[in-house]
């Protein structure tokens, strides 16, 4: 049986007719095959070229590649050693890493003492910084008030000045008061001791003129005392003529007295005051004294023709009765030193003179 073929020539297709078609597509079927042949070949020679050039270049970078792995060898061996020396330097650098975590810890731990006393520190400081905001307040509040008194103290300092200039000038006007007091003490006491002697003078020219020295005193106060029984009789209050030469040189010496104008700048008044003795009731008894004292004025007045009527008003009569007795024993001789009539001289201002004593003591 024959084989039946399908392919591209008619003769393949109609092989069934006979032989006759059968060489003709075996011709073409070789020459396809030998042109196949021919492409593989070309192909073969091409990729031979192809491979013979990429061989070249193989070797050439295969040699390329054998310097580069030397020199890369070489490299790794130097980055071996390199590595070496890193691995030691490494191992002493895990060492100095050991030591250096160790102080590490022991200063975290130092650290966290100091921590702790920082915290503490704090607090005090936050403590501190209260007491001292306080303290800053109450600072503030007392130099706010050291303002006000230094304010208050400028004021003071001013008031003061002024006073002080205010006390100059009363320092002035009392060193002259001073002045002017002494003036007036020494005059006063120049009175006084003359008004002492004027009474010391009259007690002894009326002891003279009456005879009988017992009968006229001065008293411990400078007063003159005259005794009742030169001047009055017993129970009566007329002058009688024998004392009439007394009274006349009484008249005498305080008109002289009184004519001087420094003597009567002093003299306040001249008080003519009568006592009686204890016998008789008060009344009585105050009554004549009264009336004893007005008849010595009255005759010291109108005496001499009336030399002392000009200074009249220095003159005043006074009646006490049995109130201011001098001697009280009830016996005669004491009844009669308390039937007596007194005359004083008072100066002006007895004050003035006990501030001029004080003053002249300090």
């Amino acid at each position: 049986m024959r084989r039946q073929f399908r392919g591209r020539s008619d003769a393949f297709v109609r092989s069934n007719d006979g032989e006759q078609g059968f060489w003709p597509s075996y011709a073409d079927m070789m020459a396809a095959v030998a042109l196949i042949l021919f492409f593989v070949m070309l192909l073969s020679y091409i990729q031979n070229l192809i491979t013979g050039n990429k061989l070249e270049n193989t070797k050439a970078a295969l040699a390329d590649a054998e310097e580069k792995l030397t020199a890369t060898q070489t490299l790794l061996e130097e980055t071996e050693l390199e590595l070496q020396t890193t691995q030691s330097e490494l191992e002493t650098t895990k060492n100095q890493l050991a030591a250096t975590r160790t102080e590490l810890l022991n200063t975290q731990s130092s650290l966290n003492e100091t921590l702790q006393q920082v915290a503490s520190a704090q607090a005090e400081l936050s403590q501190v910084s209260g007491e001292l905001k306080q303290a800053n307040q109450t600072l503030a509040a007392q130099r706010k008030t050291l303002a006000e008194q230094n304010e208050k103290i400028s004021s003071q300092n001013e008031m003061i000045s002024s006073q002080n200039t205010k006390i100059a000038t009363q320092d002035a006007s009392l060193a002259a008061a001073y002045a002017e007091l002494e003036n007036m003490r020494n005059q006063m006491n120049a009175l006084a001791v003359l008004r002492l002697s004027i009474v010391e003078q009259i007690r002894d020219s009326m002891a003279a003129a009456i005879r009988d020295p017992s009968k006229v005193s001065v008293g411990e106060s400078g007063n003159l005392i005259l005794s009742a029984s030169i001047l009055f009789e017993s129970g009566k209050y007329d002058i009688t003529p024998e004392a009439e030469p007394a009274l006349d040189l009484l008249i005498d010496v305080f008109y002289r007295f009184l004519s001087d104008e420094n003597n009567r700048n002093y003299v306040e008044s001249i008080i003519i005051s009568g006592h009686t003795d204890s016998v008789g009731s008060d009344e009585s008894n105050r009554e004549l004294s009264t009336n004893r004292a007005n008849a010595v004025l009255n005759y010291l007045l109108a005496g001499r023709n009336g030399e002392l009527n000009r200074y009249a008003e220095y003159f005043c009569a006074a009646g006490y009765g049995e109130k201011r007795q001098v001697v009280i024993t009830g016996d005669d001789v004491s009844e009669a030193a308390n039937r007596r009539i007194e005359i004083s001289i008072t100066l002006k201002d007895d004050s003035i003179m006990a501030l001029v004593e004080s003053l002249a003591g300090n």
